[in-house]
């Protein structure tokens, strides 16, 4: 069943049972925060929630993108965008 999502407010085109993780990296975002050490792009890697690397906010939560499945409505902040949207 295809469904629609919002990352760092815009919408992401999406199926029913994939990931957050998944659906961003079918759409082409590969980019989900970057490294607190030196800025450095990070994203997807473990794809099962071991790394913490596809970090984003989901309501006041901070969860692997990963681990999250899709659903129709969903709000997603990247860590980057919320950083930016908040200072």
């Amino acid at each position: 069943e295809a469904l629609q999502f919002t990352v760092d407010d815009q919408a992401v085109a999406a199926f029913a049972g994939e990931s957050v993780a998944a659906a961003l990296f079918a759409a082409g975002q590969r980019e989900l925060r970057e490294s607190p050490r030196d800025s450095s792009p990070r994203g997807m890697f473990c794809m099962m929630g071991s790394c913490q690397e596809c970090l984003v906010w989901v309501g006041l939560r901070q969860v692997p993108a990963c681990q999250i499945p899709v659903t129709e409505g969903l709000i997603v902040q990247t860590l980057t965008f919320r950083r930016q949207h908040l200072d």
